[in-house]
């Protein structure tokens, strides 16, 4: 199937973010496709504060675009946008590392107030670089994600069934099977 990149634009360890997209990186290996996980967070600090484009670290995420398939970007929204932390990882990016790419946007934040910040913030910025196609994206409140003591994630029914539904077009897309998991979701 498809090889897709699953970037986390979140500069926390213990990321809610990070964690739901590497929840939904299990749904779409299930559904046959290689997923590839980088956390922006992992980058050197200094390649990105720099924008260091020759910084190996920054050549081999480039290099990580360039053989995904699809793209899913998770991000955290502060103050109504992105974070700052998937914008600078994004500027250093060829102007279209997305060309021919299929790209799902999600974010995570606290108020349903920053329920658009992926339509007015984030999916502009994709658009200019270039992708084939982006997938509806969604939104997930920080209170419907809960990690457990054990570190097991749980997603409230309602965000789990539409992030089901996200993934699945945006597997659906990539030519991916999305019946494996129809009931177990």
């Amino acid at each position: 199937m498809a090889t897709i990149l699953s970037v986390s634009g979140s500069p926390s360890a213990t990321s809610r973010t990070a964690r739901l997209l590497r929840h939904l990186d299990q749904r779409l290996v299930a559904q046959g496709h290689e997923v590839v996980p980088l956390d922006v967070r992992t980058l050197p600090p200094e390649a990105l504060l720099h924008a260091d484009f020759r910084h190996p670290a920054i050549a081999e995420a480039t290099a990580l675009f360039q053989r995904a398939d699809g793209v899913v970007i998770g991000t955290p929204v502060y103050k109504a946008a992105y974070s700052g932390l998937l914008k600078a990882l994004l500027d250093l990016l060829p102007q279209y590392a997305l060309t021919g790419k299929t790209v799902l946007p999600l974010a995570t934040g606290g108020t349903t107030a920053h329920v658009l910040a992926i339509d007015y913030a984030l999916r502009p910025v994709l658009n200019s670089m270039g992708p084939a196609h982006i997938t509806p994206g969604w939104f997930t409140l920080d209170k419907e994600i809960t990690v457990g003591d054990d570190g097991a994630l749980t997603v409230a029914p309602a965000a789990a069934e539409a992030l089901a539904q996200v993934t699945d077009q945006f597997s659906r897309a990539l030519g991916g099977r999305t019946t494996l998991l129809a009931a177990t979701g």
